[in-house]
Protein backbone atom coordinates (compact mmCIF):
# COMPACT_ATOMS: atom_id res chain seq x y z
CA UNK A 1 0.00 0.00 0.00
CA UNK A 2 2.92 2.32 0.67
CA UNK A 3 4.23 1.68 -2.85
CA UNK A 4 0.84 2.53 -4.36
CA UNK A 5 0.65 5.75 -2.31
CA UNK A 6 4.07 6.85 -3.54
CA UNK A 7 3.15 5.98 -7.12
CA UNK A 8 0.09 8.24 -7.04
CA UNK A 9 2.06 11.31 -5.97
CA UNK A 10 2.96 13.45 -8.97
CA UNK A 11 5.79 15.76 -7.89
CA UNK A 12 5.82 17.35 -11.34
CA UNK A 13 2.65 19.16 -10.28
CA UNK A 14 4.91 21.28 -8.05
CA UNK A 15 8.17 21.32 -10.02
CA UNK A 16 6.88 22.16 -13.51
CA UNK A 17 6.74 25.79 -14.61
CA UNK A 18 2.95 25.77 -14.27
CA UNK A 19 3.24 24.27 -10.78
CA UNK A 20 5.80 26.88 -9.75
CA UNK A 21 3.52 29.67 -11.00
CA UNK A 22 0.67 28.20 -8.96
CA UNK A 23 2.86 27.97 -5.85
CA UNK A 24 3.79 31.64 -6.23
CA UNK A 25 0.10 32.51 -6.63
CA UNK A 26 -0.80 30.59 -3.44
CA UNK A 27 1.93 32.25 -1.38
CA UNK A 28 1.30 35.76 -2.72
CA UNK A 29 -2.50 35.60 -2.36
CA UNK A 30 -2.10 34.31 1.22
CA UNK A 31 0.36 37.10 2.00
CA UNK A 32 -1.98 39.68 0.51
CA UNK A 33 -5.15 38.82 2.41
CA UNK A 34 -3.14 38.28 5.63
CA UNK A 35 -1.65 41.77 5.45
CA UNK A 36 -4.99 43.36 4.61
CA UNK A 37 -6.71 41.46 7.42
CA UNK A 38 -4.03 42.67 9.87
CA UNK A 39 -4.90 46.29 9.07
CA UNK A 40 -8.60 45.77 9.77
CA UNK A 41 -9.48 48.12 6.91
CA UNK A 42 -11.36 46.23 4.22
CA UNK A 43 -14.96 47.14 4.94
CA UNK A 44 -17.55 48.16 2.40
CA UNK A 45 -18.37 46.52 -0.93
CA UNK A 46 -14.98 47.20 -2.53
CA UNK A 47 -12.95 45.92 0.42
CA UNK A 48 -15.15 42.86 0.75
CA UNK A 49 -14.74 42.11 -2.96
CA UNK A 50 -10.95 42.40 -2.78
CA UNK A 51 -10.72 40.17 0.29
CA UNK A 52 -13.04 37.60 -1.31
CA UNK A 53 -10.89 37.61 -4.46
CA UNK A 54 -7.63 36.87 -2.65
CA UNK A 55 -9.17 34.20 -0.39
CA UNK A 56 -11.08 32.54 -3.26
CA UNK A 57 -8.03 32.41 -5.55
CA UNK A 58 -5.85 31.09 -2.71
CA UNK A 59 -8.32 28.31 -1.82
CA UNK A 60 -9.01 27.14 -5.38
CA UNK A 61 -5.36 27.26 -6.47
CA UNK A 62 -4.33 25.28 -3.41
CA UNK A 63 -7.05 22.73 -4.20
CA UNK A 64 -5.84 22.47 -7.81
CA UNK A 65 -2.28 21.84 -6.61
CA UNK A 66 -3.39 19.13 -4.18
CA UNK A 67 -5.57 17.36 -6.75
CA UNK A 68 -2.75 17.35 -9.30
CA UNK A 69 -0.14 16.34 -6.70
CA UNK A 70 -2.24 13.36 -5.59
CA UNK A 71 -3.52 12.72 -9.14
CA UNK A 72 -7.13 12.73 -8.01
CA UNK A 73 -8.47 15.05 -10.73
CA UNK A 74 -9.20 12.25 -13.29
CA UNK A 75 -12.08 11.01 -11.10
CA UNK A 76 -13.85 14.38 -11.30
CA UNK A 77 -16.73 14.58 -13.83
CA UNK A 78 -15.30 17.57 -15.68
CA UNK A 79 -12.72 18.56 -18.25
CA UNK A 80 -9.74 19.31 -16.02
CA UNK A 81 -7.70 21.24 -18.60
CA UNK A 82 -10.69 23.44 -19.45
CA UNK A 83 -11.39 24.04 -15.75
CA UNK A 84 -7.82 25.02 -14.86
CA UNK A 85 -7.49 27.24 -17.95
CA UNK A 86 -10.76 29.03 -17.20
CA UNK A 87 -9.91 29.45 -13.52
CA UNK A 88 -6.41 30.82 -14.15
CA UNK A 89 -7.86 33.39 -16.57
CA UNK A 90 -10.63 34.31 -14.13
CA UNK A 91 -8.17 34.56 -11.24
CA UNK A 92 -5.86 36.82 -13.27
CA UNK A 93 -8.76 39.15 -14.05
CA UNK A 94 -10.08 39.17 -10.47
CA UNK A 95 -6.67 39.79 -8.89
CA UNK A 96 -5.88 42.52 -11.44
CA UNK A 97 -9.14 44.28 -10.59
CA UNK A 98 -8.44 44.01 -6.86
CA UNK A 99 -4.88 45.29 -7.37
CA UNK A 100 -6.37 48.46 -8.85
CA UNK A 101 -9.45 48.89 -6.67
CA UNK A 102 -7.83 48.27 -3.27
CA UNK A 103 -5.12 50.99 -3.35
CA UNK A 104 -7.49 53.44 -5.06
CA UNK A 105 -10.05 52.94 -2.28
CA UNK A 106 -8.02 52.40 0.90
CA UNK A 107 -4.55 53.94 0.47
CA UNK A 108 -4.43 57.67 1.07
CA UNK A 109 -1.61 60.13 0.55
CA UNK A 110 0.73 60.74 2.30
CA UNK A 111 1.44 57.11 3.19
CA UNK A 112 3.51 57.25 6.36
CA UNK A 113 1.80 55.04 8.98
CA UNK A 114 2.54 51.39 9.67
CA UNK A 115 -0.96 50.49 8.51
CA UNK A 116 -0.44 52.23 5.20
CA UNK A 117 2.90 50.47 4.73
CA UNK A 118 1.19 47.09 5.15
CA UNK A 119 -1.47 48.13 2.65
CA UNK A 120 1.25 49.12 0.17
CA UNK A 121 3.04 45.78 0.61
CA UNK A 122 -0.29 43.96 0.17
CA UNK A 123 -0.90 45.87 -3.06
CA UNK A 124 2.57 44.91 -4.33
CA UNK A 125 1.97 41.27 -3.43
CA UNK A 126 -1.39 41.39 -5.22
CA UNK A 127 0.26 42.76 -8.37
CA UNK A 128 2.86 39.96 -8.26
CA UNK A 129 0.04 37.46 -7.73
CA UNK A 130 -1.61 38.76 -10.89
CA UNK A 131 1.67 38.24 -12.76
CA UNK A 132 1.82 34.64 -11.46
CA UNK A 133 -1.66 33.91 -12.81
CA UNK A 134 -0.83 35.67 -16.09
CA UNK A 135 2.24 33.43 -16.46
CA UNK A 136 0.06 30.38 -15.81
CA UNK A 137 -2.39 31.50 -18.50
CA UNK A 138 0.50 31.95 -20.92
CA UNK A 139 1.98 28.54 -20.11
CA UNK A 140 -1.31 26.65 -20.40
CA UNK A 141 -2.63 28.44 -23.49
CA UNK A 142 -3.19 26.05 -26.37
CA UNK A 143 -0.66 26.13 -29.18
CA UNK A 144 -1.87 27.01 -32.70
CA UNK A 145 -3.77 24.07 -34.13
CA UNK A 146 -4.36 22.44 -30.73
CA UNK A 147 -8.09 22.48 -29.92
CA UNK A 148 -8.16 19.58 -27.44
CA UNK A 149 -9.01 22.04 -24.65
CA UNK A 150 -11.31 24.80 -25.92
CA UNK A 151 -11.02 27.12 -22.92
CA UNK A 152 -7.24 27.20 -23.27
CA UNK A 153 -7.51 28.59 -26.81
CA UNK A 154 -7.76 32.32 -27.48
CA UNK A 155 -11.55 32.17 -28.11
CA UNK A 156 -11.99 30.15 -24.91
CA UNK A 157 -9.98 32.60 -22.81
CA UNK A 158 -11.92 35.46 -24.38
CA UNK A 159 -15.15 33.78 -23.26
CA UNK A 160 -13.96 34.03 -19.64
CA UNK A 161 -12.94 37.66 -20.20
CA UNK A 162 -16.33 38.53 -21.73
CA UNK A 163 -18.25 36.95 -18.85
CA UNK A 164 -16.10 38.71 -16.25
CA UNK A 165 -16.46 42.12 -17.89
CA UNK A 166 -20.23 41.59 -18.00
CA UNK A 167 -20.16 40.94 -14.23
CA UNK A 168 -18.30 44.23 -13.74
CA UNK A 169 -20.93 45.98 -15.85
CA UNK A 170 -23.72 44.52 -13.69
CA UNK A 171 -21.98 45.83 -10.55
CA UNK A 172 -22.06 49.37 -11.98
CA UNK A 173 -25.59 49.45 -13.39
CA UNK A 174 -27.60 52.23 -11.81
CA UNK A 175 -30.58 54.35 -12.83
CA UNK A 176 -31.59 52.73 -16.11
CA UNK A 177 -35.30 52.14 -15.45
CA UNK A 178 -37.71 54.14 -17.61
CA UNK A 179 -35.22 54.61 -20.47
CA UNK A 180 -35.94 52.18 -23.34
CA UNK A 181 -32.43 52.59 -24.78
CA UNK A 182 -30.74 51.80 -21.46
CA UNK A 183 -33.07 48.86 -20.82
CA UNK A 184 -32.12 47.44 -24.22
CA UNK A 185 -28.45 47.74 -23.25
CA UNK A 186 -29.09 45.87 -19.99
CA UNK A 187 -30.86 43.17 -22.00
CA UNK A 188 -27.80 42.92 -24.28
CA UNK A 189 -25.44 42.55 -21.32
CA UNK A 190 -27.70 39.92 -19.70
CA UNK A 191 -28.34 37.80 -22.81
CA UNK A 192 -24.68 37.73 -23.88
CA UNK A 193 -23.55 36.96 -20.33
CA UNK A 194 -25.97 34.05 -19.96
CA UNK A 195 -25.00 32.44 -23.26
CA UNK A 196 -21.27 32.96 -22.66
CA UNK A 197 -21.54 31.49 -19.17
CA UNK A 198 -23.45 28.48 -20.51
CA UNK A 199 -20.71 27.86 -23.09
CA UNK A 200 -18.08 27.90 -20.31
CA UNK A 201 -20.11 25.61 -18.03
CA UNK A 202 -20.98 23.16 -20.83
CA UNK A 203 -17.34 23.03 -21.91
CA UNK A 204 -16.06 22.29 -18.41
CA UNK A 205 -18.86 19.78 -17.85
CA UNK A 206 -18.17 17.99 -21.16
CA UNK A 207 -21.73 18.61 -22.32
CA UNK A 208 -21.02 20.28 -25.67
CA UNK A 209 -21.07 16.95 -27.51
CA UNK A 210 -24.81 16.69 -26.80
CA UNK A 211 -25.59 19.83 -28.83
CA UNK A 212 -27.28 18.64 -32.08
CA UNK A 213 -25.51 21.07 -34.41
CA UNK A 214 -21.93 21.88 -35.50
CA UNK A 215 -20.45 23.51 -32.39
CA UNK A 216 -17.73 25.53 -34.12
CA UNK A 217 -20.11 27.14 -36.60
CA UNK A 218 -22.65 27.78 -33.83
CA UNK A 219 -19.99 29.67 -31.85
CA UNK A 220 -19.11 31.77 -34.90
CA UNK A 221 -22.79 32.66 -35.36
CA UNK A 222 -23.18 33.50 -31.68
CA UNK A 223 -20.08 35.71 -31.67
CA UNK A 224 -21.40 37.57 -34.71
CA UNK A 225 -24.79 38.22 -33.07
CA UNK A 226 -23.14 39.22 -29.77
CA UNK A 227 -20.89 41.64 -31.65
CA UNK A 228 -23.88 43.30 -33.32
CA UNK A 229 -25.75 43.54 -30.02
CA UNK A 230 -22.76 45.07 -28.22
CA UNK A 231 -22.31 47.48 -31.11
CA UNK A 232 -25.80 48.84 -30.48
CA UNK A 233 -25.11 49.02 -26.72
CA UNK A 234 -21.86 50.91 -27.36
CA UNK A 235 -23.88 53.59 -29.15
CA UNK A 236 -27.05 53.65 -27.07
CA UNK A 237 -25.62 53.49 -23.53
CA UNK A 238 -23.63 56.77 -23.59
CA UNK A 239 -26.30 58.42 -25.76
CA UNK A 240 -29.11 57.80 -23.27
CA UNK A 241 -26.91 58.05 -20.15
CA UNK A 242 -25.36 61.48 -20.69
CA UNK A 243 -27.83 63.22 -23.01
CA UNK A 244 -28.84 66.47 -21.36
CA UNK A 245 -27.24 65.49 -18.03
CA UNK A 246 -24.10 67.22 -16.76
CA UNK A 247 -21.58 65.68 -14.40
CA UNK A 248 -22.56 66.42 -10.77
CA UNK A 249 -20.18 68.46 -8.66
CA UNK A 250 -19.00 66.92 -6.40
CA UNK A 251 -19.07 63.43 -7.92
CA UNK A 252 -17.85 60.82 -5.42
CA UNK A 253 -17.15 57.10 -5.67
CA UNK A 254 -20.83 56.12 -5.88
CA UNK A 255 -21.78 58.94 -8.24
CA UNK A 256 -24.08 57.77 -11.05
CA UNK A 257 -22.04 59.67 -13.64
CA UNK A 258 -18.84 57.76 -12.81
CA UNK A 259 -20.72 54.46 -12.85
CA UNK A 260 -22.27 55.15 -16.25
CA UNK A 261 -18.87 56.20 -17.60
CA UNK A 262 -17.40 52.94 -16.30
CA UNK A 263 -20.17 50.95 -18.03
CA UNK A 264 -19.41 52.84 -21.25
CA UNK A 265 -15.74 51.84 -21.21
CA UNK A 266 -16.49 48.25 -20.17
CA UNK A 267 -19.00 47.98 -23.04
CA UNK A 268 -16.28 49.05 -25.46
CA UNK A 269 -13.87 46.49 -23.95
CA UNK A 270 -16.40 43.70 -24.46
CA UNK A 271 -17.16 44.90 -27.98
CA UNK A 272 -13.47 44.59 -28.83
CA UNK A 273 -13.32 41.18 -27.10
CA UNK A 274 -16.25 39.84 -29.14
CA UNK A 275 -14.67 41.21 -32.32
CA UNK A 276 -11.36 39.46 -31.63
CA UNK A 277 -13.29 36.34 -30.58
CA UNK A 278 -15.17 36.36 -33.89
CA UNK A 279 -11.95 36.73 -35.90
CA UNK A 280 -10.20 33.88 -34.09
CA UNK A 281 -13.27 31.61 -34.16
CA UNK A 282 -13.73 32.22 -37.88
CA UNK A 283 -10.09 31.37 -38.56
CA UNK A 284 -10.34 28.19 -36.50
CA UNK A 285 -13.45 27.02 -38.41
CA UNK A 286 -13.03 28.24 -41.98
CA UNK A 287 -9.28 28.69 -42.41
CA UNK A 288 -7.55 25.33 -42.48
CA UNK A 289 -3.78 24.95 -42.37
CA UNK A 290 -2.35 23.09 -45.41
Amino acid sequence: SRTMAVATVNLRALTSWVGIARLFAVVLSCLTFSLVASTGRFGGPYGTWCMFTWCFCFAVTLLVLLLELLELYPVLPLSWDDFTSAFSMLAALMVFTSSVVFPATFISSPCSSNQCARQAVATTASCLCFLAYAVEVSLTRAKPGDVSSFLSTVPGLLKVFEAYVACLIFSLLDGYNGEPGLMWCVAVYSICFIFTLLIIIFTIGRCLTYIPCPLEKMLVGYNFLALLMYLTATVLWPLYSFRGRDRPNPCGTNCWWNKHLGVTFLTIFNLIAYLVDLVYSTRMVFVRAP
